[in-house]
């Protein structure tokens, strides 16, 4: 039933123009639209690949993030995209654990890679490289 469906992924922001920065530019993803579906919380809503990135303005008193599973861009060459935007201030996660260890931000599980890094209010994001 949804397996042709787009999916639509929201996170909240504490800064709206900070976060639409740095999806936009550092990122580079496609800014489509600015709106607020309800009265002073503006939404920013950006093109990732055939779904799309909402970013929520919280309002006054919006809690920390959550610890969420990360927002995962899947790309073909995980060292080229992990050099880009580190040239454009992206600082990645490094990891040291018995069961995932990053080498340059880059770990690789069953031949998957992954590099991991956060957005301006702390949401974890990720690269992926599928093997083959």
């Amino acid at each position: 039933m949804l397996g042709d469906a787009d999916v639509l992924v929201n996170l909240g922001t504490s800064d709206p123009e900070r976060t639409r920065a740095f999806y936009e530019e550092t990122l580079g993803l496609e800014f489509l639209l600015r709106r607020e579906l309800v009265e002073g919380r503006p939404e920013l809503v950006f093109r990732a690949g055939g779904g799309a990135l909402i970013c929520i303005e919280g309002g006054e008193g919006t809690p920390e993030p959550p610890r969420n599973p990360p927002f995962t861009f899947r790309v073909d060459d995980i060292a080229a995209a992990v050099a880009s935007l580190r040239e454009r201030g992206v600082t990645f996660e490094e990891y040291d654990l018995p069961f995932l260890k990053t080498e340059d931000a880059i770990a690789e599980v069953a031949g998957v890679k992954a590099a991991w890094f956060r957005d301006p209010d702390g949401y974890l994001l990720a690269l992926m490289q599928e093997a083959g």
